[in-house]
């Protein structure tokens, strides 16, 4: 069955083929968050049996990014190596064992209950690299990117909120709501997944514009980083910013909205993000436009600096009183996932494209993701032992200018490198803005 509506699906008219690629992908990563992260949307204040100096949300954040982290570790080995055949178990069986932590934190008391949560972290991280693989290199691979990270945009509001209104209205403990608000989202999981499966792989034409996807092994992977590392390093150094930057406000979404005074709504964590993903996700998806892959590459350099630019300006204008806060939260949250959703998605899918090298996207998204996590956890460790006794909102915002400030600077010395690549005739559009060459330069 599977069989043929992939082969359907290889006939079908682009436009059906990107609404049904890009809702299971969508819906798949979506169900993902309902595993990850609606513990956030509990405070766990005074919870009996921690008595230790850390606070103990914070040592659950900990616990989930210490298992995440070490998944992208991981990934950048799994990832590039797996065969695509094996995708769609790997997602189902990940996702399985994740929940079955969430399970045991709610059973077992604290203080012996965080380690669960490093168990839930652990499979989790491995999920956007598996969907991905279903989305690179196609010629619409920037509208199913777009689509995607829409996912990751949109779901960490919606599962807070329903995390929210499981404790508020139907009395589930702060303990059972995360494996509870999982449960919810199996049925689409399932169905989204087995959608995945059926996609056909990228055509001649795809592989002609973007370059062929191909498992990389260990010398390929080591070859590709000695080509680009000038290029990859201040790139994966921004990277680094905005993964903890984003991570502390998605963890922490319930304290930064309490202290703006909105810490009884339950919709206001879904209302605040639906904005922001229309309006970074559109900008981003228009460059399907553009077929050349030197081109693509500026403008995403450009979109990832505008978006470090704006997450500092809307800081401003909210303290200056020129934004309310909602306002303020969703205008920071378009320039963070500006600058943040590329990296996810297209810009290593471009990259891969002007390079001409025959490889696979999830490698280097997942070389920028072990090392973001690596900035989340330092984050955190400075709010709590640092001596940095500052309310929430006030290290939030703190972290909003530096995250800005540096930020801009390491895209500036990435565009600036990039430039003096692509004149110098090392990507592989030789003759600086021209369309990709042959994959046989690989």
């Amino acid at each position: 069955m599977i069989g043929s509506f992939r082969s359907w699906l290889s006939r079908a008219q682009p436009a059906i083929f990107v609404l049904f690629a890009g809702m299971a992908g969508f819906c798949a990563y979506f169900s993902m968050y309902a595993f990850r992260k609606p513990f956030t949307a509990a405070t766990f204040e005074h919870v009996a049996g921690w008595g230790f100096v850390l606070d103990y949300k914070i040592a659950l954040v900990l616990a989930q990014v210490a298992g995440y982290a070490l998944s992208k570790l991981i990934g950048v080995k799994v990832i590039a190596e797996l065969a695509p055949e094996r995708r769609a178990l790997a997602i189902l069986l990940l996702i399985g064992s994740s929940w079955l932590a969430l399970v045991m934190f709610a059973l077992v008391p604290a203080p012996w209950n965080v380690v669960f949560l490093f168990l839930n972290g652990l499979p989790l991280g491995l999920i956007w690299g598996l969907v991905f693989g279903f989305m690179e290199g196609r010629r619409v691979s920037e509208v199913l990117g777009a689509i995607l990270c829409a996912s990751f945009i949109l779901s960490s509001g919606v599962v807070k909120s329903i995390g929210k209104a499981l404790m508020l209205d139907y009395g589930v403990s702060e303990f059972w709501m995360p494996a509870a608000t999982g449960a919810v989202f199996m049925p689409l999981l399932l169905v989204s997944v087995l959608g995945l499966a059926a996609l056909p792989a990228p055509d001649a034409a795809d592989e002609a514009e973007r370059v062929a996807r191909r498992p990389m092994m260990a010398a390929q992977r080591r070859a590709f980083l000695r080509a680009h590392w000038p290029l990859l390093v201040p790139l994966v150094a921004s990277y680094v910013l905005l993964t903890a930057f984003r991570d502390l406000r998605d963890n922490f979404a319930a304290e930064i909205w309490q202290a703006l005074g909105y810490g009884e709504a339950s919709s206001v964590f879904t209302a605040s993000e639906a904005p922001v993903a229309i309006i970074s996700l559109v900008a981003l998806a228009l460059l399907v436009r553009v077929h050349d892959n030197t081109k693509a590459m500026a403008w995403m350099h450009v979109a990832v600096g505008l978006g470090f630019a704006v997450l500092g300006l809307s800081t401003l204008a909210f303290q200056q009183g020129l934004l309310s806060p909602i306002a303020w939260m969703v205008a920071s949250g378009a320039g963070l996932y500006l600058a943040y959703t590329p990296f996810n998605a297209m810009l290593f899918d471009r990259l891969i494209a002007w390079s001409g090298t025959v490889a696979t996207a999830g490698f280097l998204i997942y070389v920028a993701d072990a090392s973001g996590y690596v900035g989340s956890v330092a984050l955190l460790l400075l709010r709590n032992f640092a001596g940095l006794d500052l309310p929430w909102l006030t290290f939030f915002i703190g972290s909003a200018y530096v995250t800005s400030l540096v930020g801009v600077v390491l895209v500036g010395i990435a565009g600036a490198q990039f430039i003096r690549t692509s004149l110098a005739g090392q990507g592989a559009d030789r003759h600086g803005f021209g369309r990709v060459a042959s994959p046989a330069r690989s």
